[in-house]
């Protein structure tokens, strides 16, 4: 699968040979499983608390405490853990298009943190990156308006070198924005009823049950993945649906782990999201593939009353051949999530036909190019990690950008792996990957791209809002433990 969305075409002249496989006990292999000690029961999906902030003085104000805590993953055992107003991960931050907000964030660790708005337009002092950290005891109090449209975006930490730990302990949460044109539309909507956030990640737990931070060489260049998968941070979920149609809010919001992602029993669904909001029309399809960093909204048909398991199947990938696989562009196989109909008492409308109306992205006309290659080079402690030869450095900007002006940006991948790319500060349009237009569910608004091995995406860019000389933006694989070793870069908008 080339794209993160294949074409129905695609789709349908390749499920019966994928689904074959399965069968045959192919490429939906068993899912991973923790330390025999560590057994639990499935449990009820936990829905995280959803936080609408108070307004004050016409600001919608948020209160995110982050700080250690323990979860109990596994029965009878708890487990060291960090998380923002609660043991692990954070609420659901519900806002809307124009909004004022304020995030009072107040770091109750014993070491220094950063909280990024991923996927958010906002002023360079607000972002949340490495040089708005936070210190132990400290509050920090961003402050600006929400211009982004209707989607699913998220928070999580940036700490310059140690992004990758602390969101391995919980340091993350999901935010959803609406504005009046989705709230128009005949779309499931009513949390943690037929809308439900759905943060996908997988851990590694010792025979004690604690996963801690421990990559080995291996991990450092791979990405850390783990052996346990979870969602919302609950181990085993199941989900009893009371809707004909679900709407999931699909977050990979692992360290280093590519999903392919599909039900158990082949179904289809549409996609009607990506990273920066609505598509334009619902997108059916078969698997979705999504990388660290990446978002998608999924509707799912449940009116056939079926209990089905959302998995991601075992993939080699795209753009590196076995190579590829094992080096990254492939996933892991794991169970997620049972979606458990019982009794329907709702038939939901059908999806609306329309969603957005975003025109086509084209490079017609734009005329200032910058090219970016991702560069991995050497082994285990020799590894270097690097965009157009450069380690990230605190002290240097590495491009100027122009407010205003459309560019165009060649991300290009000379290394053995696949690596997620995404830049703050803005949603873009993927133009094409290796000269090819992109898939039906690539073409809304995008913060992060996956590029395999061996590929070239473009894509459309624009920076519109704000301006700062001196406070740079990031742009950076979101594979966590290729970030924290320098594969990351800095712009500023003038």
């Amino acid at each position: 699968m080339k794209s993160d969305n294949p074409s129905r075409r695609d789709v349908l002249k390749s499920s019966a040979a994928t689904f074959a496989l399965a069968a045959a006990g192919g490429i939906f292999a068993a899912p991973h499983t923790a330390h025999a000690a560590l057994a639990t029961n499935p449990k009820p999906l936990q829905i995280p608390p959803l936080e609408v902030g108070r307004i004050l003085d016409g600001v919608r104000v948020y209160d995110l405490a982050i700080q250690p805590g323990t979860t109990g993953f596994f029965d009878g055992v708890d487990t060291k853990t960090m998380g923002i107003n609660g043991s692990f991960l954070g609420p659901v931050l519900r806002m809307s298009t124009g909004d004022t907000v304020r995030m009072n964030v107040t770091n109750g660790l014993r070491e220094n943190t950063a909280l990024h708005w991923h996927g958010f337009t906002l002023p360079a002092m607000m972002d949340g990156g490495p040089h708005q950290q936070i210190e132990p005891g400290a509050v920090w109090s961003p402050e600006f308006k929400v211009v982004n449209k209707a989607s699913t975006m998220w928070y999580h930490s940036h700490q310059l070198h140690k992004t990758a730990p602390q969101v391995w302990a919980g340091i993350a949460g999901l935010i959803m924005i609406d504005d009046e044109h989705s709230n128009s539309l005949d779309l499931p909507s009513t949390y943690g009823v037929d809308d439900i956030p759905v943060v996908l990640q997988d851990r590694d737990f010792t025979r004690s049950g604690q996963m801690p931070y421990s990559p080995s060489m291996h991990s450092r260049m791979m990405g850390l993945t783990g052996n346990v998968a979870m969602v919302n941070g609950t181990v085993r979920p199941f989900f009893d649906v009371t809707t004909s149609l679900v709407r999931l809010r699909l977050l990979n919001g692992a360290n280093g782990s590519i999903y392919t992602l599909a039900f158990s029993d082949g179904r289809s669904f549409d996609q009607i999201a990506s990273d920066g909001g609505l598509l334009n029309a619902p997108v059916q399809m078969r698997a979705l593939r999504l990388s660290p960093g990446e978002r998608a909204e999924i509707v799912v048909d449940m009116s056939d009353a079926r209990t089905v398991m959302l998995q991601s199947v075992a993939s080699t990938g795209g753009g590196g051949g076995m190579m590829g696989g094992m080096m990254g562009g492939g996933g892991p196989a794991f169970d997620f999530l049972e979606l458990r109909p019982g009794d329907l008492a709702q038939t939901s409308p059908s999806l609306p036909v329309t969603l957005a109306n975003l025109p086509p992205a084209s490079a017609q006309g734009v005329n200032k190019v910058r090219k970016f290659e991702l560069q991995m080079s050497g082994m285990g402690p020799f590894a270097k990690f690097r965009i157009n030869g450069e380690t990230m450095k605190m002290n240097r900007v590495n491009e100027i950008v122009e407010k205003g002006v459309d560019e165009i940006w060649e991300v290009s991948n000379t290394g053995p792996m696949a690596h997620p790319f995404h830049i703050h500060n803005t949603q873009f349009r993927i133009l094409d990957r290796n000269g090819r237009a992109p898939g039906a569910g690539e073409l809304g608004l995008k913060d992060t791209v996956l590029v395999d091995a061996n590929e070239r995406v473009r894509i459309l860019i624009r920076f519109d809002h704000y301006t700062d000389p001196d406070v740079p933006y990031m742009y950076h694989c979101h594979i966590l433990e290729h970030e924290d070793a320098g594969m990351m870069g800095q712009f500023t908008v003038v």
